[in-house]
C-alpha cells in the first residue's frame, strides 16, 4: 500500500487538544483532524466546503512518530479585543470581528501550550485509494500550496518542506520506519510512536503500547470535534531498513 509521509519539523509547533477553559492543552502526536485540514489547506479548500472535509478525514488512516523530542513550553496570552478590531488570515485578507461597542471590554486571558525544536514524522494512506484526492494528488498540493502551511497555530510554520516522500509498506509502523530512514538522523534503540487501533506492526516490533481512546475527529458542518478513535502509544524498535 502507497503511504505518504510528512517530515514536521519547526521551531515551534502545537497539536490541538481539548481546551479546559483558558488552558489549551496540546497532545504528543496530531489529531487526524488537523493532518485532514493540512492537506485541505493545501489544495486551497475552504471552511464551507464541509463535505470534501469529512469526505478526506473519512479515508485517513495516520501514524507519527516523535522523532526529536524537543521540549513543552506554555505561553501565557493577555488580549484586549475591541468589536472593529481586526486580524490577517492564511488568505491574504483582513478579517473583521462583530459585536456591540461593549462586547469585549475584559481582556481575553489565557495559558497555550507548544512544542519547541521538535521533529515528528507523519505516515498516512487513504481508503479507496483511487478515489479523488489521491494520495499523489496531496503530495502535489504540498509541493505547491495554495496556501501557507503551519503547525497548528498559524505563526507555527515549517522550517524544510513537509513533504518527505511516498512509499509502499504493508502497516504504518512499516512506513514509519521508512520514512525514519529517509531523515539521515542518528539511529536510536526506540522511538516514542501512535498508530490505529489493530495496526499490525508489521516488521517493527513494538514494546511498552498503551491503547488511548481520542476524540480527534472533527465534526466538519458543526465545526466541533466529535466522534472515537482508537489508538495505540508505544515505543518501535527501528529495524535496519533503507528507504
Amino acid at each position: 500500500m502507497k503511504h505518504l509521509l510528512l517530515d514536521c519539523d519547526a521551531p515551534l509547533m502545537s497539536f490541538g487538544g481539548d481546551l479546559v477553559d483558558a488552558y489549551g492543552v496540546v497532545r504528543d502526536f496530531p489529531a487526524k483532524s488537523m493532518v485532514a485540514g493540512l492537506f485541505a489547506n493545501a489544495l486551497g479548500w475552504e471552511r464551507y466546503d464541509v463535505d470534501a472535509h469529512a469526505a478526506l478525514q473519512a479515508r485517513l488512516t495516520i501514524g507519527s512518530a516523535r522523532v526529536g523530542e524537543g521540549r513543552r513550553e506554555r505561553e501565557f496570552q493577555t488580549a484586549q479585543l475591541g468589536a472593529a478590531d481586526r486580524g490577517w488570515t492564511t488568505r491574504g485578507r483582513v478579517e473583521g470581528r462583530a459585536g456591540g461597542a461593549d462586547t469585549y471590554k475584559s481582556p481575553h486571558i489565557r495559558y497555550r501550550d507548544m512544542d519547541a525544536d521538535t521533529r515528528v514524522l507523519i505516515a498516512c494512506r487513504l481508503s479507496p485509494a483511487d478515489d479523488a484526492p489521491t494520495l499523489d494528488t496531496l503530495a502535489a498540493a504540498l509541493t505547491r500550496p495554495e496556501r501557507p502551511l503551519f503547525l497548528g497555530r498559524k505563526p507555527f510554520v515549517p522550517s524544510r518542506p513537509l513533504l518527505l516522500g511516498v512509499v509502499a509498506a504493508d502497516t504504518i509502523p512499516d512506513a514509519l520506519a521508512l520514512g525514519f530512514g529517509k531523515m539521515e538522523l542518528p539511529r536510536p534503540a526506540s522511538i516514542r510512536a501512535q498508530w490505529p487501533f489493530g495496526e499490525p506492526t508489521g516488521g517493527v516490533v513494538a514494546h511498552g503500547t498503551q491503547t488511548q481512546e481520542l476524540t480527534d475527529e472533527r465534526h466538519w458542518p458543526a465545526g466541533v470535534h466529535a466522534g472515537l478513535r482508537r489508538v495505540v502509544h508505544g515505543r518501535l524498535d527501528w529495524p535496519l531498513v533503507t528507504p
